[in-house]
């Protein structure tokens, strides 16, 4: 299983949610509201979507690999 690239034009601050969505077949935007909402929670959402940021390469970048 890879991980799923940031796509280079769907990008909001970091493309994380919109990796996520295609990832899972979801809107970009389902996603960016399933992150918000847990945001309500206790937790290291943050920390995740840094480290989510990090990891996971770019699209530019995983094109370029190939």
């Amino acid at each position: 299983m890879s991980l799923p690239a940031r796509p280079a034009n769907d990008r909001m601050i970091g493309g994380v949610c919109a990796a996520l969505a295609r990832r899972f077949g979801t809107s970009t935007t389902t996603m960016r509201v399933i992150f918000l909402a847990s945001c309500l929670l206790p937790g290291p959402q943050f920390l995740l979507y840094i480290v989510l940021w990090i990891l996971l390469p770019s699209e530019d970048k995983a094109r370029s690999a190939w």
